[in-house]
């Protein structure tokens, strides 16, 4: 795996590290958030919306990541399609 580190919540304290990296090879966009809580996870589950199952698969998860992460959000995206089209 080639991950490419884009960037870390710059509000970030010492236990807690929301993070983004691509993954070049899979063309791929990986996020390290907060778990999301059980609330959260029940809402996320619940939904019905076209093309999306009810529930959350065991190899899924629901993260939360701060809004102030945009701005790396959107550099994740441009270096995710750079990598896909060079693939």
């Amino acid at each position: 795996m080639s991950l490419q580190f884009i960037g870390i919540d710059p509000q970030t304290g010492d236990d807690e590290s929301p993070t983004v990296w691509v993954d070049q090879e899979k063309g791929e966009l990986i996020f390290q958030g907060w778990k999301a809580g059980p609330e959260l996870e029940a809402e996320c589950a619940a939904l019905e919306l076209p093309g999306h199952a009810v529930g959350i698969p065991d190899t899924e998860a629901v993260v939360r990541v701060p809004a102030r992460m945009v701005d790396m959000i959107r550099k994740a995206c441009d270096a995710v399609e750079r990598a896909d089209q060079v693939r």
